[in-house]
C-alpha cells in the first residue's frame, strides 16, 4: 500500500521559510518521479516543483529562485524548502508520485497547509 505522508506546513509571515518533508512508503523510490503540488481557496491544483528518479529538478515560474526541491533515496523522503514566501503561496500542499502508466501509478499525499500571512 503506497503513502505519502506531508509535514512542515505551517504558518509563517512573508519573507520567512519554510521546510516542507513528505515520507513515501510501499514504494520503489527510485523508480518514482516526485513532486509537489498546491492548491489555493477556489483555484485549481498546480505543480509548483518536481523531480525525476535522475534528480532533475523543474520548478514553477512563480517559484522559481526561491523553492527547492530534493529527494533522499536512502529514506524515501522528498522537501520542499520554501524561501522568501509571499501571501499567494498560502495553500495546501500535497506530496505527489508517478510513473508510468500514470493512470496506474499517480499517488497523493493528505496535504498539508501552508499560510503566509502578517
Amino acid at each position: 500500500q503506497v503513502q505519502l505522508v506531508e509535514s512542515g506546513g505551517g504558518v509563517v509571515q512573508p519573507g520567512g521559510s519554510l521546510t516542507l518533508s513528505c515520507a513515501a512508503s510501499g514504494v520503489i523510490f527510485s523508480m518514482y518521479d516526485m513532486g509537489w503540488y498546491r492548491q489555493a481557496p477556489g483555484k485549481e491544483r498546480e505543480l509548483v516543483a518536481s523531480t525525476t528518479t535522475r534528480g532533475r529538478a523543474n520548478y514553477a515560474d512563480s517559484v522559481q529562485g526561491r523553492f527547492t526541491i530534493s529527494r533522499d533515496s536512502s529514506i524515501k523522503t522528498i522537501y520542499l524548502q520554501m524561501n522568501q514566501l509571499k501571501p499567494e503561496d498560502t495553500a495546501v500542499y500535497y506530496c505527489n508520485a508517478r510513473r508510468p502508466p500514470i493512470r496506474v501509478y499517480n499517488h497523493w499525499g493528505q496535504g498539508t497547509q501552508v499560510t503566509v500571512s502578517s
